[in-house]
């Protein structure tokens, strides 16, 4: 393996530490997008329930939003609740786009080391063919066998930056296709929990509201006293 790393001649170094940067963040998204961590059943069962309470305490409200990414979202949908529904909406919305870029984290990294793997790899094969050529023009051909054994050694770069980027495509592939699922169930989950919000809203007992006042019937005007004769003006 260390003759095979040698082989590579000095761009071996950037990859191997390309393929250490690249195995963390699999490993770290692997951990992070896990379904307790993002849309856990659970929570989406408690926000529900949590809609339809006339009123709310802090404490779960914040225990909903330290429970998950998706708690995190409802949690501010539930602390709009009394707001317009277009307000309310777009608070959920700004929740949700900071969510997504936590969701996405480090795969922009991942995506670079997916472009520059394999323009590394080939620049250490143009570099070992440059080494081979110039060792040629110095000695001659010589033996034709080292020769041959000297560029399959300057190819090594090739396909250790090909297997890097290989890989890593792979890994990116899924985790975008696992965010695009999350984001999918939390826009969902977000549209229901402010349709039952405002439907509690709208549904409030009839007794909250005060009933209006009966009307109270005027006196008739007392007619005017007749003059003394007892005829009518």
């Amino acid at each position: 393996m260390f003759e095979l790393i040698k082989s590579g001649g000095i761009m071996m170094f950037p990859l191997i530490l390309s393929s250490i940067i690249a195995l963390a963040i699999i490993i770290e998204r692997f951990l992070s997008l896990r379904v307790s961590k993002v849309v856990p059943s659970s929570d989406i069962e408690r926000a529900r329930k949590l809609a339809g309470i006339t009123k709310l305490a802090d404490v779960q409200v914040d225990e909903l939003r330290n429970g998950s990414l998706l708690g995190r979202v409802l949690a501010t949908g539930l602390e709009s609740r009394e707001l317009p529904r277009h307000i309310m909406k777009e608070n959920v919305e700004e929740s949700g786009r900071h969510v997504v870029q936590e969701l996405e984290r480090y795969l922009p990294a991942l995506g670079t080391i997916i472009t520059i793997a394999p323009m590394m790899g080939l620049l250490g094969t143009v570099l070992g063919m440059i080494g081979v050529f110039s060792a040629i023009n110095t000695a001659g051909v010589g033996n034709p066998q080292q020769m041959a054994g000297g560029i399959s050694e300057a190819l090594v770069t090739t396909v250790v930056g090909l297997l890097i980027a290989i890989t890593s495509l792979v890994f990116e592939r899924y985790f975008k296709a696992k965010v695009d699922g999350y984001v999918a169930i939390m826009e969902r989950e977000a549209l229901r929990l402010i349709e039952i919000a405002n439907s509690s809203r709208k549904t409030l007992p009839a007794a909250a509201t005060p009933a209006p006042a009966p009307a109270v019937a005027r006196p008739a005007p007392a007619s005017a006293p007749l003059p003394r004769g007892g005829k009518p003006a």
